[in-house]
C-alpha cells in the first residue's frame, strides 16, 4: 500500500450509490465523523465527503437499472474512451457512459466479465488525489485468473500472489506501486464486487458504533500480519465496505 507520485491507474474517488443518498450520508458522517460539501447546490446537489481539507468521494442517487446499493470506485485513466474500448475487447460491458460532467471530467462505468462494477475516470484538470480516507480497494471475484487478465488488459495492472500465508491473496500494482487487492470469494453465491477500505484508529470501536447505527457485520475484526486489524461491514442500505487500522509498518 505504498504512496504514489502520479494518480493514473489509481482509485481517486469513491461514492456510495443508492436510492437515498441522504440516508447514506447520515450513516457515514455519523460513523466516521466526515464533513460534507455540496457540489453545485440547487443543480446537482451532490454531497461530497470532506476530510483533512480534501474531497474524497460522495453520495450519489442510483440510476434506473443500477445494481443494489454499493460503493463505486473511480480509477484515474488518461483516456476514458480508450479504456472503454479495451474493456470491451477484454470481455467487459459498459453500464453507463462515457459521459462528460462540467468541471469534473469524463467517466464511464465498466462491468468486468465476472460482474463487478468499476468506473474509469478522466478528470478535468489535476483531479482528486484519492489519499487520506480510503486506504485500499479489494476485488472479490469467482475467477481469479480471469480477473487478473481483465484488469491487466484494461488498466495495465500486474498481480502478484502473496502466497499460502495469505491464502492466495493477490495485489494489483503498477511498477512498484500497490493499487488494490484481489481475492477469490469465500462463497461462490456472492456477487463479485469491489470493496473500499476506510482507515480508522479503532477497528473494534468502529464496528461497535456501526452496529449501533444499524449496520451488519460480514467479517468480525481480525488481525492480518503486517497489514493491520480489519473488518467488513454492510451499511443499513446494503452497501458493503471495510475498515482497517493499518499496522505501524504500513
Amino acid at each position: 500500500m505504498s504512496t504514489v507520485t502520479t494518480t493514473v491507474g489509481k482509485f481517486v474517488w469513491h461514492e456510495q450509490v443508492s436510492s437515498d443518498p441522504r440516508q447514506a450520508q447520515s450513516f457515514y458522517t455519523e460513523l466516521f465523523g466526515w464533513d460534507t460539501e455540496v457540489f453545485k447546490p440547487g443543480e446537482f446537489d451532490y454531497a461530497m465527503i470532506a476530510s483533512g481539507g480534501q474531497m474524497h468521494g460522495g453520495f450519489s442517487k442510483a440510476q434506473e437499472g443500477a445494481p443494489p446499493p454499493h460503493w463505486l470506485g473511480h480509477i484515474h485513466v488518461e483516456s476514458v474512451d480508450e479504456t472503454v474500448e479495451k474493456a470491451k475487447k477484454a470481455g467487459g460491458k459498459i453500464a453507463f457512459g462515457p459521459m462528460d460532467m462540467p468541471e469534473v471530467g469524463r467517466f464511464a462505468i465498466i462491468v468486468d466479465p465476472q460482474g463487478a462494477f468499476v468506473s474509469a475516470y478522466q478528470p478535468e484538470g489535476e483531479g482528486p488525489s484519492g489519499s487520506g480516507v480510503f486506504v485500499w480497494d479489494e476485488l472479490g471475484t469467482n475467477d481469479l485468473e480471469a480477473s487478473k487478465r481483465f484488469y491487466g488488459d484494461v488498466f495495465g495492472w500486474k498481480a502478484r500472489d502473496m502466497g499460502e500465508e495469505y491464502r492466495g491473496y493477490n495485489i494489483f500494482s503498477i511498477g512498484e506501486t500497490d493499487l488494490g487487492g484481489l481475492m477469490t470469494l469465500p462463497d461462490s453465491s456472492m456477487p463479485p464486487l469491489w470493496v473500499p477500505y476506510v482507515g480508522v484508529e479503532d477497528a473494534d470501536g468502529t464496528v461497535a458504533k456501526a452496529k449501533e447505527l444499524r449496520a451488519s457485520v460480514i467479517l468480525d475484526p481480525m488481525d492480518v500480519p503486517d497489514v493491520g486489524r480489519l473488518a467488513v461491514l454492510r451499511d443499513p442500505q446494503g452497501a458493503i465496505f471495510a475498515i482497517i487500522k493499518p499496522s505501524p509498518s504500513m
